[in-house]
Parts: structure tokens; C-alpha cells; sequence
């Protein structure tokens, strides 16, 4: 992933310097477990971990070495025969390489799954915060981008928290479902490997085995770890989207802060655009294009392939990374929102009352008008008012059948704004608790 979009700590999961560490502690631990089953001598694995966990491990001296051997573990594994010296040779006793890459994979991903369920907590975190505070601030709702009915911005930022509270336990349930270990050996059999290895190196790596390997962990778990993640970036895309349309000159209910000192144009000085939102609606595309190809790895040949390998070698780093950041940006979004009530109020009463319209045609049927005849009623004295000609509730009181089904008291409190809004702390207490 390139640096623009990268945050150092998610970064370093994908470092050589932690896959190799990785390696190393998956081969020193199923080392112990052979010790501990008498399968190589105890010295030799107190050896392996003794001058193995002191080591820094020569990053460029393993590539030379695979641009010889033209494998990845075997240059490992050369190098790290170099720094443990004889005792090297009850390294990787019955193991394939699979069982390497495969459970340090799984690993990394849960490494990552770490941080991201971080993020997605300072990003409720931020999201509750601005909800309760524009809790009860009135707006206009849309549908098909035109006004509908009044909401409160508070209802779309607790919208926004109850999508990310189930992207999180979405990615709780896809974590759990990529911490397998699997060191089965060639062709998945424990022919060369005892299985008791596999569970001793799961336990101490906090995975679980893997109930049938074969040579391979199973693909489809990757497929839905990575398709969480380009659910979640739908999700970031969602929000990020709603902003971007919040901002826009005609309708600027909220828009992302602007620094002292930042520009918005080249060219055009008074602009402030919603540059960060429109970033992360590119960087939501990206992260769900990552999930195809982790689909596509579901098939392999027989026992194993490596297909998959050259997928997963860019889209592990590229698509956490990406959301990792993507998260952060988010995050910082909401928390340093622009909101404008004002303006939100100036919109809602841009329709000279229309917004109400649904509560006159319910009124007029309850008062014992048929439903098609309270419909044209309603809708003849609306499209003036579309139209700009007057206010809603004066073109009501001048029509004779509205007034014969309706007191003018009656009919003016249903203009009342509260009434969109007598719900909300009862949509509150399920999204929060």
C-alpha cells in the first residue's frame, strides 16, 4: 500500500521483519511440542528458541538467498540454520511450507482484525457523541434525494452507530473464523507430524486448529474475512456519501471542517470542498475489489495450488491497511463535523409546509374521507405550493372541503413539528441501549 494511505502500526504487521518473527515463534513452538512428545531432543529445542528469539533476522540476507533457492520458507529456513547452527536440523521436522505461510496468514489477520475492531470503536465512539448532541435537531429526510418528512440529524448519526455496532460484531465472527492453525503437513495427513503439534502451536499462538486441512487452510474462510471488510467499507462509503450530499452549496446542513491554511482550489479560492469524504468514497471501492479475488482463492486445485498465493500477498496488506486508514479518516469526520441547525431549519421550511402533507391526508381520512378523494385533495393544494405560490396550510384553510372535515385548530396543529420528532427517544434506547 502506498504511504499516503498507510498508518504505521497496521503497517508493521505486514513488515518482513514481523512475517519472519511469526515464522520463527510457528517453528520454535512446534519445535517444543516435538520436544515435549520425544520426538527431538529437548536441548535442541531449548536451542533453537534461545539464539532464535535474540535474532534479527537479515531481511536482505533472505532475499539473496531466495533469489537463489527460489523459495521463500526455504531461505528462511537456510537463514535461520545460520544464526541456531546444528541444532537447525530439527527445524521444520515434518512440516511444509503451507503450514508456515498458512497459520502466520492467520496471524497477521488477526493482528489486523485487532486494530480495526480498535478503530471501529473510536469511531462509535464519535458517532454516539454527535448523535446525542443534535439528538433532538431537527431536519429535513429525503427520499430520492427530494424532502420528505422531518427527522433529526441525531437519528442519522445513530443510524450511522447501529451500521458500524454490526460491522463490529461482523468482524468479530469473521477474526474468529480466520484464527485457524494448521500444521498437518504435505497433503494435510499428519503422516510426518504428530497432530498433537498442531494444537500445542495453536494454544500458543491464540488460534484454534483447523478441524481438516489439506496442505491448505480452506478458502473460504479468507473469502468472508475479506468480504467483512468490503462490507465495512460500504458502510464507511455510506456515511461518507450522506456528508458529501450534506455539503453541497444548496443544501449545507453540515460539512467537513476546514483548517486555517487549507485551500480548497487551485484555481478558485473561495471553495471548501468535501475532499476528505470523496477520498474515502475511492478508498471504499478499493477495499471491496479485494473481495473478489479472495472469493476467486476459494477454488484450488486439489489438495493445493498456489493461486492464491500472489493474491493474498497484496490484498491481506492492502485491503487492512486501506480500511485501517480509511477508519482513522472516518473518525476524524465526525468528530470535527460542521453542523448547522439554522440552516437545517431554513431547508425544512424551504416547502412552505409540505413536509406535513402526509399527516393532512391521514387527518382527512380519519374524519371519514376516502383515501383517493383525501389524496387529491391534499395533493391539489400542494402543487401550488411546489410551485412557490404561497404557503401549504394558508391553501388548506381556503378549501372548503378541508375545512368541512377539519376544525382550523385542528388543522394547524398538525403543522406541528414535535410530532415527527415524539419517537426519538424510544429509536435511541434500541440503538443504544
Amino acid at each position: 500500500m502506498i504511504p499516503r494511505y498507510s498508518r504505521p502500526d497496521m503497517v508493521s504487521i505486514w513488515e518482513p521483519a514481523n512475517k519472519f518473527r511469526i515464522w520463527f515463534e510457528i517453528e520454535a513452538h512446534a519445535a517444543n511440542a516435538m520436544a515435549e512428545l520425544g520426538t527431538i531432543p529437548k536441548e535442541a529445542a531449548e536451542t533453537i528458541w534461545e539464539k532464535g528469539s535474540k535474532a534479527v533476522f537479515d531481511v536482505a540476507r533472505i532475499d539473496s538467498i531466495e533469489a537463489e533457492v527460489k523459495h521463500d520458507v526455504i531461505a528462511f529456513l537456510t537463514h535461520l540454520a545460520e544464526i541456531i547452527g546444528p541444532e537447525a536440523r530439527f527445524v521444520h521436522q515434518g512440516l511444509t511450507s503451507s503450514d508456515v505461510l498458512d497459520t502466520c496468514l492467520s496471524v497477521q489477520l488477526v493482528q489486523a482484525s485487532d486494530l480495526l475492531l480498535a478503530d471501529i470503536d473510536k469511531l462509535l465512539e464519535a458517532l454516539k457523541r454527535r448523535a446525542f448532541e443534535h439528538k433532538m435537531t431537527p431536519c429535513i429526510g429525503r427520499s430520492h434525494g427530494i424532502h420528505a418528512e422531518p427527522v433529526t440529524f441525531g437519528l442519522k448519526m445513530a443510524q450511522a452507530y447501529a451500521e458500524f455496532d454490526r460491522t463490529r460484531t461482523r468482524l468479530e465472527a469473521a477474526r474468529a473464523e480466520i484464527a485457524t492453525c494448521a500444521l498437518s503437513g504435505a497433503v494435510g495427513t499428519f503422516a510426518h507430524i504428530d497432530p498433537r503439534v498442531e494444537v500445542y502451536v495453536a494454544e500458543k499462538l491464540g488460534l484454534t486448529p483447523e478441524p481438516i486441512s489439506t496442505q491448505v487452510i480452506p478458502r473460504d474462510r479468507h473469502a468472508m474475512f475479506f468480504a467483512t471488510l468490503g462490507v465495512a467499507a460500504s458502510s464507511i462509503e455510506r456515511l461518507a456519501t450522506e456528508i458529501r450530499h450534506l455539503q453541497r452549496t444548496e443544501v449545507l446542513e453540515a460539512e467537513e471542517y476546514f483548517s486555517k491554511g487549507q485551500k480548497g482550489s487551485s484555481a478558485m479560492p473561495h471553495k471548501r470542498n468535501p475532499i476528505l469524504t470523496e477520498n474515502l468514497t475511492g478508498l471504499a471501492r478499493m477495499v471491496r475489489s479485494f473481495a473478489m479475488p479472495a472469493m476467486e482463492n476459494v477454488a484450488l486445485w486439489h489438495e493445493r495450488d498456489i493461486s492464491h498465493s500472489s493474491v493474498e500477498r497484496m490484498i491481506g496488506p492492502d485491503a487492512t491497511i486501506t480500511l485501517d486508514f480509511a477508519l482513522g479518516r472516518l473518525t476524524g469526520v465526525i468528530d470535527k463535523l460542521l453542523v448547522y441547525p439554522e440552516r437545517m431549519q431554513k431547508n425544512l421550511d424551504q416547502l412552505g409546509g409540505l413536509v406535513h402533507s402526509q399527516r393532512i391526508l391521514l387527518a382527512l381520512t380519519q374524519a371519514g374521507v376516502a383515501r383517493e378523494d383525501a389524496y387529491r385533495i391534499v395533493q391539489r393544494n400542494a402543487m401550488p405550493v411546489w410551485q412557490g405560490e404561497g404557503q401549504f396550510l394558508d391553501f388548506l384553510k381556503k378549501d372548503a372541503q378541508v375545512m368541512e372535515a377539519i376544525q382550523e385548530s385542528d388543522l394547524e396543529a398538525l403543522f406541528d413539528l414535535g410530532f415527527h420528532t415524539k419517537n426519538v427517544d424510544l429509536i435511541f434506547s434500541r440503538v443504544f441501549g
